[in-house]
């Protein structure tokens, strides 16, 4: 008897005992050579996504010139200037640990522009439970556009601006849902 296991096919042998020989193990031939399809054809997938994956990151690379030390500069620089502002530096006084949060935010920033894959939080969630209004996302989007326009060249910029006022409308409008409100997006038309 075949039975379903929790990732794969399996031979349930115990089950297929009063089987006659020829039909447990041609059952169990079959289960094996699906499982073997199904793993060979999820393994291509996997190496076409990372291919498709790299081939778009190197394009980004050649359009922007984004590199990680770039990454690196900008978020540092950025978070900088949240710490000291007096709309945002409240925000993000709970943090304990700026080098960590600084390191998570690269990986994150990494993962949004060239696709690195670093990132494996929520962001949504970590920021839910901050009450943020339309003000804190006009403001973070200011200090971001100014630093991304100081650090980053005109291509390179454009782009983290792009993904950043997706980022503050996607942010904005999950907060005002929760709060049981609606908001359209806002901040991709910005000028």
């Amino acid at each position: 008897m075949l039975a379903a296991g929790p990732r794969n096919l399996r031979c349930d042998k115990d089950a297929a005992r009063n089987w006659p020989d020829n039909v447990e193990r041609a059952a169990c031939g079959i289960t094996e050579r699906i499982t073997e399809d199904m793993s060979d054809r999820l393994k291509a997938e996997r190496e076409a996504a990372t291919a498709r994956r790299n081939l778009l990151t190197q394009d980004a690379i050649e359009r922007t010139g984004i590199t990680e030390d770039m990454i690196g500069e900008l978020v540092t620089r950025f978070y900088g200037r949240v710490r000291e502002d007096a709309l945002l530096g409240p925000v993000f006084a709970r943090v304990q640990n700026w080098d960590e949060h600084l390191a998570k935010l690269m990986d994150f920033w990494s993962s949004v522009v060239l696709m690195s894959g670093r990132y494996q939080g929520s962001p949504m969630r970590a920021h839910m439970p901050l009450s943020l209004v339309g003000d804190h996302f006009d403001r973070w989007l200011d200090l971001f556009e100014q630093t991304a326009r100081e650090v980053c060249p005109p291509a390179a910029a454009a782009l983290f601006i792009d993904k950043a006022r997706r980022i503050a409308d996607s942010f904005e409008m999950a907060s005002a849902t929760l709060a049981g409100r609606i908001a359209a997006p806002r901040h991709v038309l910005r000028p």
